[in-house]
């Protein structure tokens, strides 16, 4: 440095942003925020910057470019306003907000993998747990359809993961059937035929019932034959094993609360349902008779509709 040349002992807000590596707008901004005490104005009206205030404006720069949030690093100062970068408000801070991008780090990693499970498995079939996915791999191509994906996602939703891997139990068999697939597609549609314009005590109603019911027992007849009421057997047993406190109850793998198992109550109040009063009453002429009872022969009450 030239004899000759002295150092400014304050400078202007320009000459402190371009120091800093900011913008005179940031500098104000860390006043209003508080982050940045206010130097005293010279003469001319103009704020005056000193050594320290530099030192602190690094300070600032440096830990909002390693993505720190701005009202962190104002609490840590203000742990610390004598010494604020060197004293242990700044080592919490840093702590916590390492603590915070761990868990940030974890959370991207989970969604990730997440993403590359819908790519592998199928958007609709990526969004089911591993359970359930497990369950319908090996099917036929196009065996599976798009409803059929979306009942099984209200019904991890509803009962878990357990209770869809269960209902997956029906499309397996179907699958497997292409004539009870036939009848369950025909039967389906019967049923969504009784719209608004369909009276309740329309014949049709009771009929479509009965024809529901006649379904139910030839696919329960068609489970057991095959022995896949067994894996269910099997899957209750493996999962109450590795579930031995939660039971069906629990979060999903990122721990959020779309894991959480519903009552059926609370589904009933929050799920939507268009169904036509004609519709209602085909189900409730149909009521237990899709869950096959012990009078009825044997059958398995986990298996529903």
């Amino acid at each position: 440095m030239p004899a000759s040349f002295v150092p400014p002992r304050q400078v202007k807000i320009g000459d402190a942003a371009a120091f800093a590596g900011c913008t005179p707008r940031a500098i104000r901004h860390y006043h209003q925020i508080g982050l940045l005490p206010e130097p005293e104005r010279g003469g001319d009206d103009r704020r005056r910057y000193g050594y320290e205030d530099i030192i602190r404006l690094l300070w600032i720069r440096r830990m909002s470019d390693a993505g720190i949030a701005l009202e962190d690093v104002r609490a840590a100062f203000a742990e610390d306003p004598a010494d604020a970068h060197g004293g242990d408000g700044i080592e919490a801070m840093l702590k916590r907000v390492e603590g915070s991008l761990a868990a940030q780090e974890a959370a991207l990693r989970r969604q990730r993998a997440a993403v590359q499970r819908m790519r592998v498995e199928g958007s609709r079939m990526g969004l089911l747990s591993d359970l359930v996915t497990d369950r319908l791999k090996g099917l036929p191509e196009g065996s599976l359809l798009q409803a059929d994906l979306d009942t099984l996602l209200v019904t991890e939703r509803i009962f878990g993961p357990l209770g869809a891997a269960v209902q997956a139990t029906r499309f397996v068999a179907l699958a497997a059937h292409p004539a009870l697939r036939e009848e369950s597609d025909r039967i389906d549609a019967a049923e969504e035929a009784l719209d608004d314009s369909v009276a309740v005590d329309d014949p049709r109603v009771a009929q479509v019932a009965a024809e529901r019911r006649a379904f139910e027992r030839a696919l329960h007849a068609v489970i057991e034959e095959s022995g896949l009421d067994e894996d269910d057997d099997a899957l209750f047993e493996a999962w109450e094993t590795s579930h031995p406190e939660t039971g069906d109850d629990g979060e999903n793998e990122s721990g959020s609360d779309s894991g959480r198992v519903m009552t059926v109550l609370e589904a009933t109040g929050k799920m939507p349902y268009d169904f036509s009063p004609a519709r209602l009453r085909c189900m409730e002429l149909a009521e237990g008779l899709s869950v096959l009872t012990e009078d009825e022969g044997g059958g398995n009450p986990r298996l529903a509709t």
